[in-house]
C-alpha cells in the first residue's frame, strides 16, 4: 500500500458538491492499494502514521506524532498512486488493485487507523469523482510505501 500524507491545518473532500469528510489540524492521506496487499501492509502503515513525528513541538521542531498532538485524519482512496508511466504518455493502472480488492483493503485500513487513534477517520466515497481541498501546513508532504519501508 502507498500513502501520500500531507500535514494540514484543514482538509475536506466533496462528492457532487457535498462535503462528505472534513478535518481540522492533522493529516490528509491519499491511499492506494495493490492486489497482493494485506494485513501486514495495513499494520505497518497504521503504526508508522500514528508515530511519525511530523508535528512541531514547543520549539517548532518536528518531534511530535499524530498521537502526541491529537490530530485528525482524513483518508481518501487514490488508485492513481500506482500509475506507471514507463511506456508512452498515458498512465497504466495495472499495478493498482481493482475495486473489489482495494475497497475492502481501504476499509480495513481506515478501521485499523480509527482504532489506533481512538477516533473516527472520515473518508471520501470509494470510487467516486472527488474534489479534495486542503491547506498544507508547512508544507509537509511525505510518501509511505509498505513494500519499501524507509
Amino acid at each position: 500500500m502507498r500513502v501520500v500524507l500531507q500535514r494540514v491545518s484543514e482538509a475536506a473532500v466533496a462528492v457532487d458538491g457535498q462535503t462528505v469528510g472534513r478535518i481540522g489540524p492533522g493529516l490528509l492521506l491519499l491511499v492506494g492499494a495493490e492486489a497482493d496487499d494485506g494485513e501486514a501492509d495495513i499494520g505497518w502503515l497504521v503504526q508508522k502514521l500514528c508515530k511519525l513525528r511530523v508535528f512541531g513541538d514547543e520549539q517548532g521542531v518536528m518531534n511530535c506524532s499524530l498521537l502526541d498532538v491529537g490530530g485528525e485524519v482524513l483518508a481518501v482512496s487514490q488508485f492513481t498512486l500506482f500509475a506507471s508511466v514507463k511506456k508512452g504518455n498515458r498512465p497504466s493502472w495495472s499495478r493498482a488493485a481493482p475495486g473489489p480488492v482495494s475497497q475492502p483493503l481501504f476499509d480495513r485500513f481506515v478501521a485499523a487507523l480509527s482504532l489506533a487513534l481512538g477516533k473516527p477517520v472520515p473518508t471520501g466515497v470509494f470510487g467516486a469523482d472527488m474534489q479534495v481541498s486542503l491547506v498544507n501546513d508547512g508544507p509537509v508532504t511525505l510518501m509511505l510505501d509498505s513494500r519499501a519501508p524507509e
